[in-house]
């Protein structure tokens, strides 16, 4: 059982899913190689990903290693219909479809954990929440879990410090072959995608202001520059802030940044980046969005329900006319803008974040009663594959040391 948009979308999303997995070679390749071994069998998978044609290339792939797989969005707003379709139509329970309330995303996250998995792979936390702190699935089974992104990277390792996480869960996201490629290549190459599809405007010559400068910010500032901004970065971590400086990015605090920027993208994972204050600062025309997890970093509540006038004026791009006679825009409602106005990360960085994933599934499903009750980095040794795998599928040789060279390397002399 599925519940999903519009079934008539599949043969759509069955080209986009072609599409993407056809410039997934690292994934497509892990997965032939694993096929015949059959790793995943008689596991269920919980999915709570966003639901894009790069995500269907890693559910389809783990239903081929075996797996019975349930899916749902990790976002009201980022769904692709089509690719729900597709799924839905090639026996995937999925539950997703763009444009959610609060409600019915609470709902899908409920029918997906129906299922019962044993193996949970989420992007933001919201389903190992729900794991831990609804009495309605607090008798469930897991064997163990994964994680996406920042945002729920930090929310686990709250939940584990306090001694209250109930299975083992690997910290894709802190892979140096995710957070270094995908955070930075694809958020940085898909941020811009989306700001421009929303607003359509020059990036050349504006006052790009960046907040926050992880891998993340720091792919989205280099991008903007790329562009001919003029980027500025703010921070609340010295040692960050330093590097953006280094890095050639003029450093000021938000109060500041208000008043000068023309376009606005906060990237941190915090509450509260970009507050009422702020926004009354800004020049007429400014244009405010988020690439982190949640729509907590710029104050939409303020602009959506206190302005005198808020109208879409284009495609995930709303005017939100301030008391004070000022207009300004918000993208995508505050929410993740790169996946709500564009399609998210390009399908060749997503395949070495998603063969993270799987790889990371199949760990937990062999090492769960090992691992413990903890969060666990992303094992070298499948990084170190991946990297591999990358750079054989970009057809890229790298040399190997000689024995004088291993030798040298070990020797205290």
């Amino acid at each position: 059982m599925s519940q999903i948009k519009d079934p008539s979308l599949a043969e759509k999303g069955r080209l986009s899913h072609e599409w993407a997995k056809d410039h997934m070679k690292i994934l497509t390749n892990t997965i032939q190689r694993l096929k015949s071994s059959q790793p995943l069998k008689g596991r269920r998978l919980g999915i709570c990903l966003h639901i894009t044609k790069e995500t269907s290339v890693l559910i389809m792939g783990a239903k081929e290693l075996g797996a019975d797989v349930s899916a749902c969005a990790a976002n009201p707003l980022s769904t692709q219909d089509d690719i729900a379709a597709f799924l839905a139509d090639s026996g995937i329970h999925i539950y997703a479809w763009e444009g959610q309330t609060p409600e019915e995303y609470d709902w899908c996250i409920e029918q997906m954990l129906s299922h019962k998995p044993d193996i949970l792979t989420d992007d933001g936390s919201d389903c190992h929440s729900k794991v831990h702190g609804s009495s309605k699935f607090s008798s469930m089974r897991i064997l163990g879990g994964t994680e996406e992104t920042t945002t729920g990277v930090i929310r686990l390792k709250a939940l584990a410090k306090q001694k209250k996480l109930k299975y083992p869960v690997i910290a894709v996201n802190d892979a140096y072959t995710k957070h270094m490629f995908d955070n930075r290549y694809g958020t940085g190459q898909s941020t811009i995608d989306g700001y421009l599809r929303s607003m359509n405007l020059l990036f050349a010559g504006k006052r790009v202001v960046v907040a926050g400068y992880g891998w993340v910010g720091r792919g989205v500032a280099s991008r903007a520059n790329g562009l001919g901004a003029k980027v500025y970065v703010t921070e609340v971590d010295p040692v960050r802030a330093l590097e953006a400086h280094m890095d050639g990015y003029e450093v000021l605090t938000m109060n500041e940044a208000a008043k000068i920027g023309d376009i606005f993208i906060t990237a941190t994972g915090q509450t509260g980046v970009i507050r009422k204050e702020h926004i009354l600062k800004m020049k007429e025309g400014a244009i405010m969005g988020n690439v982190g997890h949640f729509d907590v970093e710029v104050d939409a509540k303020f602009l959506l329900t206190e302005s005198k006038l808020v109208r879409e004026v284009r495609p995930s791009l709303d005017e939100c006319v301030l008391k004070n006679g000022k207009s300004v825009y918000l993208i995508g409602k505050g929410r993740i803008a790169n996946l709500v106005a564009a399609e998210g990360h390009p399908p060749e960085v997503m395949a070495q974040s998603f063969s993270n994933q799987l790889l990371s599934m199949i760990y937990i499903a062999k090492n769960h009663k090992k691992i413990g009750k903890r969060v666990i980095t992303v094992p070298s040794e499948i990084d170190q594959q991946i990297a591999i795998d990358a750079l054989n599928a970009m057809d890229v040789s790298i040399d190997k040391p000689t024995k004088e060279q291993l030798k040298y390397a070990e020797s205290w002399a």
